[in-house]
């Protein structure tokens, strides 16, 4: 390898070490790997061995992440947590301290220089310092899969991949920070509370609202204050009470995916973040809200199946979070709870007040406190059980989804056998059954779907 190349490489080593914000794009596992194989072939005598080695760990790194090294560059920087990222998320970028900019354009200047030490140009310096006869096995994607990320995100990514000088594109990346924040929320659109951390989860729900049918009415009053959310009004916390398998789940589920009709975007790509907390961790609430509460995001803290013995903390932690303390509640956070009570404490007769010794003296004020509690969510939706016509309704729009081709008649005869001998009739049960019936026509054909389910046709009267 010539002495201009090794000088190359020593100086792009000086600039990752000189990053003032950005520091962090570097330390994941394909950052280090990147600085790793560049001080592994910084010398023209550099071990072979060692070189192969650091080039098939960063060669691993990309490909375990299905990304081009550029692309993962520009996601690093998008996704970055620091000073910048999260002032730009309050502040207008007029009003930022220009130390603060300069410090970026800095550091972005430097990460451009990085960005073009592509994948290609480490494969051939390889083969120099190892003296292979051809390069290394390159890892290369023509193009990014978009479909993977947000509609901001792709926005973002095409227009660094577009400028030659990034310096450019500080303000529009200070734009980007305050519509789809930094860390995990610009990362995953659903997360889990877990063990006093948030956890991405990679793969939410796909549900989409069009899948769930009834309720409507209980539907669109969800819609309308998941929009007062989004558009920065007062949204109300909710509660989803009634019979088990109505819906309730999939339908906060759902609403990540929801398109309404004066946006292009759906209410994830808005800004809509998903946050589900189960009930052994509603005593960190607080702490959770207190996390929140500076984001750019707009979260619903998602409680499935709710219900409380006496004397729960998890009772007390979320009453603080629905009735508020001395800190003002936040605009950004609201609570959507299910249950399948609709008193959420469990009451015993004993609970009851009887002038007994020993008693307090105003229990009935407390077993009212008890019963209250639901009362304290500002919405509460009710789902009652689906009778056979709200039955049969969801069966047929999911068998036309799912494009089942078989006569109507059958179907619903077929879905009433089917809710006599499971799971009664409800929306789950419906989904149940036509993902079953799916698979059984699909594997024995139309003829011998789930016969075993129930008695032939021809025999039903």
């Amino acid at each position: 390898m010539d002495s201009p190349t090794i000088a190359r490489i020593q100086f792009l080593q000086r600039q990752a070490a000189s990053l003032l914000l950005y520091q962090s794009v570097l330390t994941g596992q394909t950052g280090m790997a990147f600085l790793e194989l560049l001080q592994a072939i910084r010398y023209k005598d550099a071990d072979a061995r060692g070189c192969l080695q650091a080039y098939g760990n960063y060669f691993k790194s990309l490909a375990s992440q299905n990304l081009n090294w550029e692309e993962y560059l520009i996601l690093q920087i998008l996704r970055d947590d620091n000073p910048f990222s999260r002032a730009a998320q309050k502040r207008d970028f007029a009003s930022l301290p220009p130390a603060l900019i300069a410090a970026t354009q800095h550091d972005l200047q430097i990460l451009r220089s990085l960005y073009e030490c592509s994948s290609a140009l480490l494969s051939e310096w390889v083969q120099c310092v190892a003296h292979l006869p051809v390069s290394p096995v390159l890892w290369y994607l023509k193009t990014i899969e978009m479909e993977h990320f947000t509609f901001p995100q792709q926005q973002y990514i095409l227009s660094l991949q577009q400028s030659e000088d990034w310096n450019d594109v500080v303000e529009d990346l200070a734009t980007y920070y305050r519509r789809c924040g930094t860390g995990l929320f610009a990362e995953y659109q659903a997360l889990r509370w877990h063990s006093g951390e948030f956890i991405g989860i990679p793969h939410p729900d796909p549900i989409k609202l069009n899948e769930l049918v009834g309720y409507e009415s209980q539907k669109e009053t969800l819609l309308k204050n998941t929009e007062f959310l989004l558009s920065g009004q007062i949204a109300l916390n909710v509660l989803l009470y009634g019979s088990r398998g109505t819906g309730k789940s999939s339908l906060v589920k759902a609403l990540l995916n929801e398109r309404d009709n004066y946006q292009e975007e759906n209410f994830a790509n808005r800004g809509l973040r998903l946050i589900e907390v189960t009930k052994s961790e509603l005593k960190d609430l607080p702490l959770i809200v207190g996390k929140l509460r500076e984001a750019s995001q707009k979260f619903i803290i998602f409680v499935d199946d709710l219900s409380f013995e006496e004397d729960d903390d998890a009772f007390k932690a979320l009453k603080v979070v629905l009735e508020g303390t001395l800190t003002s509640r936040s605009p950004n956070i609201v609570v959507y709870a299910t249950s399948n009570r609709r008193h959420l404490i469990r009451e015993f007769f004993a609970d009851r007040p009887a002038p007994r010794e020993n008693d307090e003296v105003h229990a009935w004020d407390t077993m009212q406190e008890k019963l209250s509690f639901s009362d304290r969510f500002g919405l509460t939706l009710t789902f009652a059980p689906a009778d056979q016509n709200t039955y049969l309704e969801i069966v047929r729009h999911l068998a036309n989804q799912a494009e089942i081709a078989i006569a109507q008649e059958e179907l619903e005869y077929k879905a009433l056998q089917w809710a006599t001998r499971h799971n009664g009739r409800s929306g789950r049960a419906a989904r149940q059954f036509i993902d079953y019936l799916k698979a059984d026509i699909a594997v024995f054909g139309s003829k011998k779907a789930i016969n075993h389910t129930d008695v032939p046709l021809a025999d039903k009267n």
